[in-house]
């Protein structure tokens, strides 16, 4: 349980970290901006790998993102090419969406239910992962 709430404490701060803007130097206030949509099925495919993603899975994908040392199991270590040729692309789909438990894996890896309605997104990190080998 420890190591599920301390997980979940890294994605959160990991999350905030990316909302924060830098200060702006006009004195006068200025409303916080939306972020800008994606323009692409890959460009939001990126930002959510970067925000949810890379935490647990690392930058590159190799399992070693800033939560992977308090988890275990540890998170998949997408370079690995015995990994990637062991695994189909509708495995890696499901997973994304339905999160671990769905295909047998870990309870750590959570579902993405909000990505159920974008699968060009879910095609674009699937495309992602495989070509992190």
């Amino acid at each position: 349980m420890r190591v599920i709430l301390a997980a979940q404490a890294i994605l959160f701060s990991a999350a905030v970290a990316a909302g924060c803007q830098p200060p702006r130097s006009s004195s006068a206030p200025v409303p916080p901006s939306a972020p800008a949509a994606p323009a692409t099925p890959e460009d939001e495919a990126r930002q959510i790998y970067s925000g949810r993603c890379s935490p647990c899975h690392g930058a590159q994908g190799a399992g070693d993102g800033v939560a992977a040392a308090a988890l275990t199991p540890r998170p998949r270590n997408f370079r690995e090419a015995s990994w990637q040729s062991s695994v189909t692309d509708d495995q890696i789909e499901t997973v994304i969406r339905l999160g671990g438990p769905a295909i047998g894996k870990s309870p750590l890896m959570p579902p993405n239910p909000d990505l159920v309605a974008k699968p060009a997104v879910i095609t674009a990190l699937r495309v992602m992962i495989r070509a992190m080998h």
